[in-house]
C-alpha cells in the first residue's frame, strides 16, 4: 500500500523570478540556421502538465561532493512564474524522468537497478519535500508518456519481445496497473482528446516492417485500430495532435525521405508536405498548437523546434501560412518546451543567470494573405498533395463525432 515518508529536514527556501524577458528579433526565414553563439549550459528537459499550470525538470546545486541532482516544480499559470526545490535525503539520480501532474505534485521515476524501476510523487510540504510511494515494476526498459488530458494519470510503456505492454503508474487506485498488450515495438504516444481515452502509439510489427501510427482506445479493452498509413511501405509516424481542431502533424518517408507534414483528423484529404518546412541543415520538429481553433486546424498556429548544429530555435507556422517564421530562442530555454494560449501568445519557458525560472513570451505572426479560399485541408503554400499519398485512414478507428473542415 502507498506510504508517506516523513519529510526531510532542512529548509526549502522559495525562488522567485522578475518580469519576463522577451525573444530576440525574427530570423530571415530563408535562413538555414543562426550565427553561432557562444556555448552555454544546456538546460534540463522540462515537462509540462497536461493544463500546462506546472513544470518539471531535474536540476543541480553545488554540494561539497560535487553536484547533486534533484527535482524542481514550476509554477506557470500565477501572474509571476516560480520555482519550489523539491530535493529529499539523498540525490536523484540524472536518468530519472520527472513529470507534473494538475494538482501540482510531481510524479518521479527511479532506476533501481537494472530491472527495476520505482514510482513516487513528490510535493512541498512545509520546509521540506514530501514524498508518497506509489510501486515499482520489474523491466528492463520503460518510457513515460506525456500526462493524460485528466491532469492526474500518467501512463508508461514497457516493450517487449513481441508485444508492449501500457501500465498506468499514476493516477490508479492500488500502484501501477496493466492497462493493455499491443503487438509490435510501440514508442511515441499522443492524446487525441480531451478526456485521455485514445492514445496515438507508433507501433513496428513483431518481425519488422514499417513504423504506422495506431490508436489505443483505453475504454474498449485496449482495442488497436489504424491511425496512419501514407503508402504501404512508408514509416508514418505521428509527432502532436491538436483535439479541439484535429490538426495532426506528422513525420513520414512516403515523400522518398522524412519530410514533416501535416493532416486533419477525420478528412479523406492527403497528408500535405509544405516545402516551408523542410530544412537542408536543420532538424524540424513541432512541440506545440494552438488550442481551441475548433474545426479551423489550417489557423493553428504550430510552434517548432529548429535544430541546427550548434543551437536550436523556434519557428512559428500555420497550415494556411506561406512561410516559416524563424525567432531566436531566449538564452536557457529549455528546447522543445511550451505552449500556446487560445488567443495565440505562445509560452517559452527558460532559466539563466537573474532569472532561474522565467517564461518569454512571443505573439504568432500574421501571416500575408492568400490568393484563393483555403478549404479545411489545403496546401501550405504552394506544396502540391504527392500523388501517392492516400488519406489518413481516420474512418477506420474509433474517433467518431467529428465532422471533416472543408
Amino acid at each position: 500500500m502507498p506510504a508517506v515518508l516523513p519529510a526531510p529536514a532542512p529548509s526549502v527556501p522559495l525562488v522567485r523570478t522578475g518580469s519576463p524577458l522577451p525573444p530576440a528579433p525574427p530570423v530571415a526565414a530563408h535562413a538555414a540556421a543562426l550565427p553561432a553563439s557562444p556555448p552555454r549550459p544546456v538546460p534540463q528537459p522540462l515537462t509540462l502538465s497536461a493544463d500546462h499550470a506546472y513544470a518539471a525538470r531535474l536540476t543541480t546545486a553545488g554540494t561539497a561532493g560535487g553536484p547533486a541532482w534533484f527535482a524542481e516544480r514550476w509554477t506557470l499559470d500565477g501572474p509571476e512564474p516560480y520555482a519550489v526545490p523539491l530535493p529529499l535525503d539523498q540525490p536523484e539520480e540524472p536518468e530519472a524522468d520527472v513529470v507534473p501532474l494538475a494538482d501540482g505534485r510531481v510524479l518521479i521515476r527511479r532506476r533501481v537497478d537494472a530491472d527495476r524501476h520505482t514510482f513516487s510523487l513528490l510535493y512541498p510540504t512545509g520546509p521540506g519535500t514530501g514524498e508518497l510511494l506509489l510501486g515499482a515494476l520489474d523491466c528492463a526498459d520503460l518510457a513515460l508518456l506525456p500526462p493524460s488530458p485528466d491532469g492526474a494519470s500518467v501512463l508508461a510503456l514497457l516493450p517487449g519481445a513481441r508485444s508492449t505492454a501500457v501500465w498506468l503508474v499514476a493516477g490508479g487506485g492500488f500502484g501501477p496497473e496493466h492497462v493493455a498488450d499491443v503487438p509490435g515495438r510501440c514508442s511515441g504516444g499522443v492524446w487525441l482528446d480531451r478526456e485521455g481515452r485514445l492514445l496515438a502509439l507508433d507501433r513496428q510489427l513483431p518481425g519488422g516492417g514499417p513504423v504506422k501510427a495506431v490508436v489505443l482506445d483505453l475504454e474498449r479493452g485496449g482495442e488497436v485500430t489504424p491511425l496512419l498509413q501514407i503508402t504501404p511501405e512508408s514509416n508514418d509516424r505521428l509527432l502532436t495532435a491538436d483535439a479541439d481542431s484535429g490538426l495532426l502533424l506528422v513525420r513520414s518517408d512516403a515523400p522518398g525521405h522524412d519530410r514533416l507534414g501535416w493532416g486533419v483528423l477525420g478528412s479523406c484529404l492527403p497528408v500535405r508536405f509544405p516545402e516551408c518546412l523542410r530544412a537542408a541543415d536543420a532538424t524540424v520538429t513541432p512541440f506545440a498548437v494552438q488550442p481551441g481553433q475548433m474545426l479551423m486546424p489550417e489557423s493553428c498556429a504550430v510552434a517548432l523546434r529548429i535544430d541546427g548544429a550548434t543551437d536550436s530555435w523556434v519557428g512559428l507556422w500555420r497550415p494556411a501560412g506561406r512561410r516559416l517564421h524563424q525567432f531566436a530562442a531566449p538564452d536557457g530555454w529549455a528546447a522543445g518546451s511550451g505552449f500556446w494560449t487560445r488567443e495565440g501568445v505562445l509560452h517559452l519557458p527558460y532559466a539563466q543567470e537573474g532569472a532561474p525560472c522565467a517564461v518569454a513570451l512571443l505573439e504568432a505572426p500574421v501571416d500575408e494573405p492568400r490568393r484563393a479560399a483555403v478549404s479545411g485541408t489545403g496546401a501550405s503554400g504552394s506544396t502540391p498533395a504527392f500523388g501517392m499519398c492516400k488519406p489518413v485512414p481516420l474512418g477506420q478507428a474509433p474517433l467518431t463525432g467529428r465532422t471533416a473542415p472543408g
